[in-house]
Order: C-alpha cells, then structure tokens, then sequence
C-alpha cells in the first residue's frame, strides 16, 4: 500500500502545474453548467405555483440589493410529524400545496417523505430550519421551512419598492416545481402582474 502511495505521489508531482490548473478551471466550469442546467430544467419543466409572501423585518443590507422573501407556507404547523424524531438537527420536508379559491397555493400538510397527490396539489420540498432537541432532534409543533425560494436579486435601487410591496402583502412569487419537489422562482408579481421574469439562463 505504501508503495502504491508512493508511485501515485511521484506520478502526480510529474504533471505540469499548468495542466493541473487548466483542469481545475474545467471541472470548475463543469460544475457552473451543471448548476445552470438544473436551475433551467426546474424553471422549463416545473409546475407554476403561486405563493404568497409575509412581511420581513428588518432589512439585510450586507447582500447586495436583493429582496428577502417569506412565505404563507414558512411557518406551519409540524401535524402529524409533531414530537417524531426528525433524524437531523435540519430535517427535509415535503410540504403538500393546493390552491385555494384566489389560485394561491396554500400548506395541506407536511410530510417526512415524499407522498402521492392528485392534481391540482403538488408536493415542495424544504428543510425545516431548527429542530427542538439538541442531542436527538425531534419535530416541534411548529416548523420554520426553507425552500430555497427566500431570495430574490433585483437591479440595483428596486429592492426597497419590492420590499415595501412585499410588506403590504401585494407581492406575489410563482415558483416552478418539479414532481421532485425541488423548486425554483420563476417570476414576481406585484399587484398580480409580472415585475421580474426569471431568465432560463
């Protein structure tokens, strides 16, 4: 083994460096289209949902201009998970959505794995932020979830007006969903018309 170690270490010290850089920028690169090409399958092939947002407070002003975003469906109540051990300390959850009578998607229930919906409902996936036990972690009666939907960059000087929509509850996100539940925004709405439209790329 010792030898093996040994042959690996001189075949690696031989490699130019100039090589050894040029294939960190292509892995580096690799990853960037990988990325780029998930955020534009969730935002080409999933199922439009429509969110309602809830006032945040205060205001980060260490990001950049950005709008953060928090939802009807961020705090919910844990059902029947509440008390089951969660397994980590940052458990993943699937949240059922159905629209309502406005076209709003609303929480019908939480789950800890995935479950069979009838359309128009859909499945999000998130994760819940906090967990009640320190050395073994259990569901609390209430969850905070994260869906990676709690930001939005804008051009530089609009996050304010966003921001002061957002907290008169008159903005609205659609986010696009796959059947996996991994979601992404997709477009904003203020007063019910688009503001920002989420490039494919």
């Amino acid at each position: 083994m010792t030898d093996l170690i040994a042959s690996v270490t001189k075949l690696w010290l031989r490699i130019p460096k100039a090589v050894l850089f040029g294939a960190a920028i292509l892995i580096q690169c690799a990853l960037l289209v990988l990325m780029v090409a998930d955020r534009m399958q969730i935002l080409r092939d999933g199922r439009e949902v429509t969110l309602q947002t809830q006032p945040v407070d205060p205001r980060d002003l260490l990001r950049g201009d950005y709008v953060v975003l928090r939802y009807d469906i961020s705090q919910l109540p844990a059902g029947s998970l509440t008390g089951k051990p969660s397994g980590t300390r940052n458990p993943v959850v699937f949240v059922k959505l159905a629209p309502n009578a406005n076209g709003l998607y609303e929480a019908v229930s939480v789950h800890a794995e995935p479950v069979p919906v009838t359309a128009p409902e859909i499945l999000i996936h998130g994760r819940v932020s906090y967990s009640c036990g320190s050395t073994s972690p259990i569901f609390c009666d209430k969850l905070t979830i994260k869906y990676g939907l709690e930001s939005y960059f804008v051009p530089e000087g609009e996050g304010r007006t966003l921001e002061q929509a957002r907290n008169q509850q008159k903005l609205r996100v659609v986010a696009a969903v796959l059947p996996s539940g991994r979601a992404a925004i997709k477009r904003l709405l203020l007063d019910g018309k688009p503001v920002y439209e989420e490039p494919w790329y």
